[in-house]
């Protein structure tokens, strides 16, 4: 009797979904250029060490710990799944040394115990996920603490007309697409559900890889809880873009005003 032949998986069924999502939305040279050049231009020495919060897969930290054999770094996150896959792949990437110089925590980036550090960086918009002016305030004054004398926190942030909608946005990339789909949006609340899905050649797809349900803060209303965190001075970086296309540059410049662009994404510099 013939065997039956394994029925093939799909492309999407192979895929590892973080490893889609860094190739994605993750940039850690680039993001550490900016935190590094940034910190440097306004303590006017290297930062050295580096606390990840939503910390996710660690790349950043991992990145981070491998520029220098002087850097060292802690990457927290509440998720222990994503954060064994930053273990299996971006810790195992480093050498020996490199790998001892940084720390995993699985906890509450509230209640995280670490030493103190020059730099807290939360990218990616994942403090949104606290929707609570008391949570928020209470972040806020947690990594105060964790930093050192003369430490720097960096925050990002979004807005623009399409990020008061419900949207999809669709990027083709090496192999997939990424698609980013602002699912549900209360303009009362300014509460975002939002997902993640992946499309592949072979028509398979790996909807709602990740979900994310988010307050969509303001600049001012984030600068307002951090200076009442403790926070000496809060300054913003905005993406720039084309005078002639308006297209977005892979450029920041430090400003209060920015233009009602249909979408802007920002750095937020905090300094202790």
């Amino acid at each position: 009797m013939a065997k039956k032949k394994k029925k093939k998986q799909s492309m999407a069924e192979r895929a590892d979904r973080h490893a889609l999502y860094e190739e994605s939305v993750q940039d850690s040279e680039f993001e550490l250029d900016f935190v590094q050049d940034t910190f440097k231009d306004i303590r006017k020495r290297k930062p050295v060490t580096l606390r990840e919060d939503f910390a996710g897969t660690a790349r950043s930290a991992c990145v981070w710990t491998k520029r220098s054999k002087n850097n060292q770094s802690w990457a927290v996150d509440f998720d222990e799944e994503v954060l064994e896959w930053g273990r299996k792949h971006n810790l195992k990437k480093l050498k020996p040394r490199q790998r001892e110089r940084v720390e995993f925590i699985q906890a509450d980036v509230r209640k995280a115990k670490t030493p103190l550090v020059d730099m807290v960086l939360a990218f990616n918009f994942s403090y949104w996920i606290m929707q609570e002016r008391k949570d928020l305030l209470t972040y806020f004054r947690a990594v105060r603490r964790t930093l050192n004398d003369d430490g720097i926190m960096f925050l990002d942030a979004f807005g623009g007309s399409e990020a008061h909608t419900t949207q999809q946005e669709k990027h083709k990339l090496d192999g997939f697409t990424f698609i980013w789909d602002q699912n549900k949006y209360n303009a009362l609340t300014q509460e975002m559900q939002c997902y993640i899905h992946f499309r592949f050649p072979d028509k398979s797809r790996l909807d709602k890889a990740f979900s994310y349900n988010w307050r969509l803060w303001g600049g001012h209303e984030i600068e307002d809880l951090l200076l009442q965190a403790g926070f000496s001075n809060v300054r913003f970086f905005v993406q720039k873009f084309d005078e002639k296309t308006e297209e977005a540059l892979d450029e920041f410049e430090e400003t209060r005003e920015v233009i009602d662009h249909e979408c802007w994404i920002a750095y937020i510099v905090a300094e202790k």
